[in-house]
């Protein structure tokens, strides 16, 4: 029986670094969900398509290949993961605050979910992954043994976000990183389908206080005892 861990939370709660490090050291697949909606976000983009046109979404969604895997030996230069669309490395391309402020927009759309929460699924059926995004725990991979909400206070999460994209060369202050974060939450939260919550079960892992390392290691300690 594959293990899946589950890990949803508010963005720049560390999901993506945590998750990550947890799949190294457990020799499973690491899954980034909110790539596909950024690289959803990114394609509507290109194509000159309202984050709203649901419809044109999904068409396009159809007509594009992504692709996602772990960066190889070419590609250390700080990503988590290697995103391809239709081949071409998008990676950091779907990193930034456009995107992000996109990306939102279209995972609250009903038959875009739809599409790609079943990709998800397919990518999970036959091997143990560690799934990290905003519904993965309750329908992504709602029998999933091990489930986190992984989250940080607003400032604390505005801060590593304000730094990572300073780090990468983009000019945003701080001011404007922390309204970005609150109106993503405000979105993620009370969109109509499946808004981010903590499930019934959940493990709340609050990392304002806790160095990444720290919070790899409850966690691979957690999984390590259900595995047995």
């Amino acid at each position: 029986m594959p293990l899946h861990i589950a890990i949803d939370g508010p963005v720049a709660a560390g999901k993506g670094t945590v998750a990550r490090l947890v799949a190294q050291r457990l020799g499973s697949l690491y899954v980034d969900t909110g790539a596909m909606y950024r690289v959803t976000a990114l394609i509507a983009l290109r194509n000159t398509v309202p984050f709203e046109d649901e419809e044109k979404i999904v068409e396009l969604l159809k007509q594009n290949k992504i692709e996602m895997r772990n960066p190889n030996e070419t590609e250390q230069d700080g990503r988590l993961t290697t995103v391809l669309l239709n081949g071409e490395d998008v990676s950091w391309d779907i990193r930034t605050e456009a995107v992000g402020q996109g990306s939102s927009k279209v995972a609250a759309l009903v038959k875009v979910r739809e599409h790609l929460v079943e990709k998800q699924q397919e990518i999970a059926a036959n091997q143990d992954v560690v799934m990290e995004g905003r519904d993965i725990t309750f329908k992504v991979l709602p029998d999933s043994k091990l489930k986190i909400y992984l989250t940080a206070s607003t400032e604390t999460r505005a801060k590593r976000r304000h730094y990572e994209l300073q780090t990468r060369g983009q000019d945003v202050t701080f001011e404007d990183v922390y309204k970005d974060l609150q109106e993503r939450d405000d979105r993620d939260m009370n969109r109509a389908i499946d808004p981010l919550h903590v499930v019934e079960g959940a493990w709340v892992l609050d990392s304002s206080n806790l160095t990444i390392e720290e919070v790899v290691d409850l966690i691979v300690e957690r999984a390590k005892e259900l595995k047995g």
